[in-house]
């Protein structure tokens, strides 16, 4: 006899062989239901993680993983702070920059933007804007020369191409004879880049570092020092340790604390997408429980008769656990599998789509990403496979219950 007999027993009432095909039928649509469930969860969270990388990828590519600065709001001197962290081997770059609110004018087109003054030799250890750059680099800016990168959403919108003329006027004023006159100086665009976000190439221009401490006043100061990790994720355990290893006198954050609350509604929305999709899985889990209690029915004789064989109830619910079991774990491995797999190729299958049908699923002049980019994790994937299997064993409970209080006189009564 094969053992143990629970096993055995449950694992043949999964298929019905002479009277009621029907049961076989809502077994397999539970597994499917239950495989089904799984893939839509792992390939949806997979583009969740995957625009989430890509945003923060493009976000944190303009930049830096920290900064610091002293508390005043300038760095005076960013050679000697720079000397200071050299002897950190957790610190892989650093860069000086300035920045500032100003005004972008050309004709009679005016903007407000975020004015970024850098220093082409060293800006590469901090950030990507060099890559990021239209046919160039940043070794388009010169120190005196008075040249400007614009975001490309910017350029459209002053109408302005390389080798154009903007003027650049920012918060401070001149006082002259003739009264209170703005400062504005005059810049041509040498250069137009692309990140792909909105912020940032609606609302930003950069210039070299010198031009921009000229323009502001700033004199031999700069606004910080950028700092670039191995790992950016480790950015907030660093920076705690520079804050305590440079005092008091320097302020340094990371870029965590700088876009905090757009990641955070990143976060907050795969939370609740992941919520709202396990509705699916639950759904899924009630396919079982008609399943077993259809066979719990059709098996009051086989129940009863066990019954008086000497099968206890614990091994009459065993019996319909185990069954249940079973189709919640082959449904778990079926929808792992396949759910893996159309994540893994998610991009080339959309990709191939958009080709035979000629559309394209996100537009490129709405979405600033406009393909649909999969990213897996693996720790998404057991935990939607766990509460998957978690959720099929507790649906058997009721119906296996159910069947262990049947009682054989009742049950054999009429046969």
């Amino acid at each position: 006899m094969f053992q143990p007999l629970e096993l055995f027993i449950g694992s043949r009432y999964l298929r019905a062989k002479r009277r009621n095909h029907f049961i076989s039928f809502i077994s397999l649509i539970s597994v499917l239901g239950i495989a089904l469930s799984i893939i839509v969860l792992i390939t949806v969270l997979s583009v969740m993680n995957g625009f989430q990388h890509e945003v923060k990828h493009r976000i944190l590519g303009m930049t830096s993983h920290a900064t610091a600065l002293e508390m005043n709001g300038t760095l005076r001197d960013w050679r000697g702070l720079q000397d200071k962290l050299r002897d950190n081997d957790e610190i892989k770059g650093s860069a000086p920059y300035v920045q500032a609110q100003g005004m972008v004018v050309s004709g009679r087109r005016l903007t407000g933007a975020m004015l970024n003054g850098v220093d082409p030799a060293l800006e590469g250890n901090v950030s990507r804007i060099g890559e990021l750059v239209l046919n160039g680099d940043l070794g388009v800016l010169h120190a005196g020369e008075y040249g400007i990168l614009l975001g490309e959403d910017l350029a459209d919108y002053l109408r302005v191409g390389t080798g154009d003329k903007v003027s650049v006027l920012t918060p401070e004023a001149n006082v002259t004879p003739a009264g209170i006159v703005p400062r504005l100086r005059r810049f041509t665009v040498v250069g137009i880049y692309s990140v792909g976000v909105p912020q940032y190439d609606r609302n930003t221009a950069v210039m070299h570092i010198e031009d921009a401490k000229r323009l502001f006043r700033l004199g031999d100061a700069v606004s910080g020092l950028r700092l670039r990790f191995e790992d950016l994720f480790d950015a907030p355990l660093i920076t705690q340790g520079l804050r305590t290893q440079l005092g008091k006198e320097y302020w340094v954050t990371d870029w965590t604390q700088h876009n905090s609350q757009f990641f955070r509604a990143l976060r907050i929305e795969k939370i609740m997408m992941a919520i709202i999709l396990s509705l699916l899985v639950l759904i899924a889990a009630f396919n079982i429980v008609s399943a077993l209690v259809m066979v719990v029915t059709e098996k009051q004789s086989d129940i009863a008769i066990l019954r008086t064989l000497g099968v206890t109830p614990k091994g009459i619910m065993s019996i319909f656990v185990i069954q249940g079991t079973v189709i919640g774990l082959v449904g778990t491995l079926l929808g792992a599998i396949f759910g893996l797999l159309l994540a893994a190729n998610l991009e080339a299958i959309i990709a191939w789509i958009e080709a035979y049908f000629g559309m394209r699923f996100l537009s490129d002049n709405i979405y600033p990403i406009n393909d649909l980019p999969s990213k897996i994790d693996s720790v998404d994937v057991a935990l939607v496979c766990t509460l998957a299997f978690v959720l099929t064993v507790l649906a058997t409970i009721y119906p296996a219950w159910k069947a262990s209080r049947t009682q054989p006189a009742e049950a054999l009564r009429y046969e």
